[in-house]
C-alpha cells in the first residue's frame, strides 16, 4: 500500500516540477554556465519548497494553506521583484574570458534562491491538494505515515525531473561557444524578467 502512494507521490512530484517557469530557466542557466551540480542543486531547491507545499496539502494543514493564500498578495509581489531582479542581472551577466577564472555562484545560494522563489507561489498548495484529491491521495485522521511516504515520493520525483533537466542542459552548454553564452544570459534574463513582470501585473 505504502509503495503505491509512494509511486503516486513521485508521479505528482515529476508532473508538478516538468512545465518550464521562470525556475527550469534560471535551472537551465545554471547547468550551461556554471555546472550541471549548480543546475541540479537550483532544482532541489524546487524540489524542496514543493515538498512543503505537499506536506501542507497531504497532511490537511488548512491553516498554513490559508494563511499563505490569505498573504499572496505580499508573497507574490516580493517574488515577482526578486524575479526581475534575477531577470536584469542575468541578462547583464557576460561570459568571462578564456583566461579568466569565472565567479561561480555558491551551491548554497542557488538552493536558497530556488527554494525562496518556488515558495512564493502559494497557488501550488491549490495544485497538489487538487491532484491528492483526484487521486484520493490526502492522509486522512490518524493516516500520517501515508502522507510522509506521499510527500517523499513528491520530493524524489521533483528532484528526478531536475536532474534530467540539468544534465540535458549540460550536454547543450557543452556545445556553445563564448557567443553562445552571451544569448543564454540574453534570453534566460528576459524570459526570467518577463516571468517577474507577469507576476507582478497579476496583482493589479
Amino acid at each position: 500500500m505504502e509503495t503505491s502512494v509512494f509511486l503516486k507521490g513521485m508521479l505528482v512530484g515529476f508532473s508538478i516540477a516538468a512545465p518550464v517557469g521562470p525556475i527550469g530557466v534560471l535551472c537551465i542557466r545554471r547547468s550551461i554556465a556554471q555546472s550541471r551540480l549548480s543546475g541540479f542543486v537550483s532544482g532541489l531547491g524546487a524540489a524542496s519548497a514543493d515538498a512543503v507545499y505537499g506536506t501542507v496539502a497531504a497532511l490537511g494543514l488548512t491553516w498554513v494553506s490559508s494563511f499563505l493564500l490569505d498573504q499572496q498578495v505580499w508573497i507574490r509581489l516580493v517574488g515577482g521583484l526578486f524575479l526581475c531582479y534575477l531577470g536584469i542581472t542575468t541578462f547583464a551577466t557576460r561570459p568571462p574570458q578564456l583566461t579568466e577564472i569565472p565567479r561561480k555562484e555558491s551551491n548554497l545560494a542557488a538552493f536558497v534562491s530556488t527554494f525562496f522563489l518556488t515558495l512564493t507561489n502559494p497557488m501550488t498548495i491549490l495544485s497538489f491538494a487538487a491532484i491528492f484529491a483526484g487521486l484520493r491521495l490526502a492522509a486522512g485522521p490518524g493516516s500520517y505515515l501515508s502522507g510522509v511516504v506521499m510527500v517523499a515520493g513528491v520530493f524524489l520525483g521533483s528532484a528526478l525531473w531536475w536532474m534530467l533537466l540539468s544534465a540535458g542542459a549540460d550536454l547543450l552548454g557543452s556545445r556553445l561557444g563564448a557567443q553562445g553564452f552571451v544569448w543564454v544570459n540574453r534570453i534566460s534574463g528576459a524570459v526570467i524578467g518577463a516571468f517577474g513582470l507577469a507576476a507582478l501585473g497579476s496583482l493589479m
